[in-house]
């Protein structure tokens, strides 16, 4: 096992505490206390994952999050003293793939970083599929890019995989609890209607031309207009 993993948390106490227990699962790992310090040494460090908290000097997580957007995968599990569901939700919808509130136990973290990074390789797995085209919607799995009748599309990482997993399969219907477990991988502190608000948030970064890519199953799900083409 060598994932690098970088822990940004401002509470040394608890940054060293998930250190440590990093270092003894075979992470190798990097501790910042500093939310702009932890931007500018995100580039060099380049790691699997983070551990991210919300409230920090310099940068906050949340704008953490939002300067990741487009850049290469990283996994990220927030961590956060705040329990109200708003803050849950903003985080997961930035980018963030798990959310755990202090105070938590390190066994889960843990259990909940290997079940992240689990994922992260299945995915990477099937990223060699260079293009997926659909209805004048182009996606390069690997690159992370999407484009919409040649104009590139502004997505959010959970966009772009939303988008992806229904592109890659024309035709078949996902339920919005199945497109919920495949995209975010956990139980979503949004429910199922984040799935509706994405779509909708996608059709429209699509544009009128083509937003008839993802197709309403009422009363079931959704599913991406068929006739796609995947090319190796």
């Amino acid at each position: 096992m060598h994932e690098k993993i970088m822990v940004i948390e401002d509470e040394r106490k608890i940054a060293d505490a998930i250190a440590y227990a990093l270092k003894r699962e075979g992470y190798e790992v990097e501790t910042v206390y500093d939310g702009g310090e932890a931007l500018a040494r995100l580039s060099i460090y380049r790691p699997d994952a983070i551990v991210l908290d919300v409230m920090l000097p310099g940068m906050d997580g949340y704008d953490i999050l939002k300067k990741l957007q487009n850049k290469a995968r990283i996994g990220v599990i927030m961590l956060t003293a705040k329990e109200d569901i708003v803050n849950k939700v903003l985080g997961l919808e930035l980018g963030a793939d798990d959310y755990m509130t202090k105070p938590f136990d390190m066994r889960e973290l843990l259990a909940r970083l290997k079940s992240l990074l689990r994922r992260m390789q299945a995915a990477g797995d099937t990223e060699d599929a260079a293009e997926i085209e659909l209805g004048g919607v182009a996606l390069h799995i690997g690159k992370r890019r999407a484009t919409a009748g040649g104009r590139p599309l502004d997505l959010t990482p959970k966009e772009f995989d939303l988008l992806a997993q229904l592109a890659a399969r024309p035709g078949m219907v996902f339920t919005r609890e199945q497109l919920l477990d495949l995209v975010w991988g956990m139980d979503f502190a949004g429910g199922t209607r984040t799935v509706d608000i994405h779509v909708q948030r996608i059709r429209k970064k699509l544009g009128e031309d083509c937003s008839d890519v993802i197709q309403t199953v009422h009363g079931i799900g959704y599913k991406a207009a068929g006739g796609g083409r995947i090319e190796n």
